[in-house]
């Protein structure tokens, strides 16, 4: 019954991981940008949501809210500082270094504004246990997995069946063509991390749901993110969606066997074992 508990728990996890890695990976096989200050959209997504909820607004409509407010600050991040090193030809590295500045800068504004302390949204039905068949979970967790599974169609569905994905695929093929045939690659970058700050608002505020607050909680998802998009193959969203999945399970029931503070080491095992064996990953896109 024990594994079968963390079993379910690492669906739980994985799920949210993987709308984490998917939307990383819109923008880095789009935008090429190893967009580290994702993690700060994240990590301020949790935070927006809990001053609202504190104020007495209703949790979905504080849901949708933060929603819209992550998209327009990823927008920002495209528009005032991606955008504009591009303009100055600032080299991958240089817009690496500032990516990480700003993750800092954000991580440090959350700090000293709410303090470094967990914090814990006021809502009693979020602890809430559901008993299924001596499987217990709360109602923040099966909220978790539903919106997760709703935002992971809801990209795939974009991706592939509107106009928009069909240009935000053809600027990740060819970003010199697509200039040409104006189909504005700087306007569709900033509809790109716009989308991906939005998807992961969803994770950043029902993951805190369950396990609190924290000013610096977010560079650890972006880790498993980042190695579930490399493993699952970079531009497959497919692929970094179920390796974020499968992470967490591996991680969750290595638990039996090992102390909780070593269950990392399994995530970056599996980075090696890519690196070394399949540097494209599972799900390479043609």
């Amino acid at each position: 019954m024990l594994a079968l508990q963390l079993l379910i728990n690492g669906l739980v996890t994985g799920s949210a991981l993987g709308v984490v890695a998917v939307s990383f990976s819109l923008v880095f096989s789009t935008a090429k940008i190893f967009h580290v200050a994702h993690a700060g959209v994240y990590t301020m997504a949790g935070y927006l949501a809990w001053s609202l909820t504190t104020r007495g607004v209703p949790s979905l409509a504080a849901l949708v809210i933060v929603v819209l407010i992550c998209a327009a600050v990823g927008a920002l991040i495209e528009h005032q500082l991606y955008d504009r090193l591009k303009q100055r030809n600032a080299t991958h590295l240089v817009v690496l270094i500032a990516s990480i500045g700003l993750l800092a800068v954000m991580q440090n504004t959350i700090s000293a504004v709410y303090t470094p302390n967990i914090l814990q949204f006021p809502l009693p039905w979020t602890s809430e246990v559901v008993s299924l068949g001596g499987i217990r979970l709360t109602w923040s967790q099966i909220l978790t997995v539903g919106l997760s599974l709703l935002a992971y169609a809801a990209i795939v569905f974009v991706a592939n069946r509107t106009i928009l994905g069909k240009r935000i695929r053809a600027v990740a093929s060819n970003p010199f063509l697509a200039e040409i045939t104006r189909l504005e690659p700087r306007k569709v970058y900033v509809h790109v991390i716009a989308i991906a700050s939005a998807l992961v608002a969803l994770p950043g505020v029902m993951v805190p749901l369950d396990l609190g607050l924290q000013p610096y909680g977010g560079l650890t998802p972006l880790l498993t993110a980042t190695i579930a998009m490399i493993a699952g193959g970079v531009g497959s969203l497919h692929g970094a969606y179920i390796l974020a999945i499968a992470i967490a399970l591996m991680q969750n029931l290595c638990l039996l066997v090992i102390p909780g503070e070593w269950s990392i080491g399994v995530t970056f095992f599996i980075f090696v074992f890519f690196m070394l064996f399949r540097p494209t990953g599972l799900f390479t896109r043609h």
